[in-house]
């Protein structure tokens, strides 16, 4: 069992979003692929934005930056919003 679960990542990814306005995250497949991107960075070399406890996984690592608010997801439209 993945620990947080999909509903408790989803809590922390869209905390900030004001109610009546979209949400950033509608489904465990946004988690996934935000999740699954940021654990290719780490592969890649990218520094881990939390501290590592023992020999960590990729993946692991993705998931506590994502709970703990370090990794943050962006809606695809916004940067058409932007425009």
């Amino acid at each position: 069992m993945l620990h947080p679960s999909y509903t408790d990542l989803m809590k922390v990814v869209n905390k900030d979003v004001e109610e009546g306005e979209t949400k950033i995250v509608n489904s465990r497949y946004s988690i996934v692929l935000a999740t699954s991107k940021r654990a290719r960075q780490i592969i890649d070399g990218e520094m881990p934005m939390v501290s590592i406890k023992g020999e960590a996984k990729p993946l692991s690592l993705a998931i506590q930056e994502l709970n703990e608010g370090k990794l943050k997801i962006i809606a695809e439209n916004a940067g058409e919003e932007e425009s």
